[in-house]
């Protein structure tokens, strides 16, 4: 495995086990999901670059479309959350009551 291989792919598993261990604020969930996306993004971009293809050169852009709409979801939910419940903290929200 290459240096650049492994930051991305330890960057991804750092994204993903803060968003297992750290849930205690919505805002911290969608930063880790974001950091998981952009290392995604990143690691697709040099994959792409170095197959040197026209085939998959609109993958990472397809792939960041779909974050900035994930990312505008999760504020959107964070914004509707926090005015309702009063904080954007995971534990205090029970879906039985929504």
């Amino acid at each position: 495995m290459t240096p650049t291989h492994f930051a991305f792919s330890s960057a991804f598993i750092l994204g993903l086990t803060g968003l297992a261990f750290h849930r205690s604020h919505l805002l911290s969930a969608l930063l880790c999901l974001e950091a998981m996306m952009l290392s995604l993004f990143v690691a697709l971009s040099l994959w792409t670059l170095q197959l040197d293809s026209t085939n998959f050169s609109t993958s990472p852009m397809l792939l960041l479309a779909f974050s900035a709409c994930e990312a505008g979801a999760g504020l959107a939910l964070l914004v509707a959350t926090a005015r309702t419940h009063g904080t954007d903290r995971l534990q205090s929200l029970n879906l039985l009551q929504c």
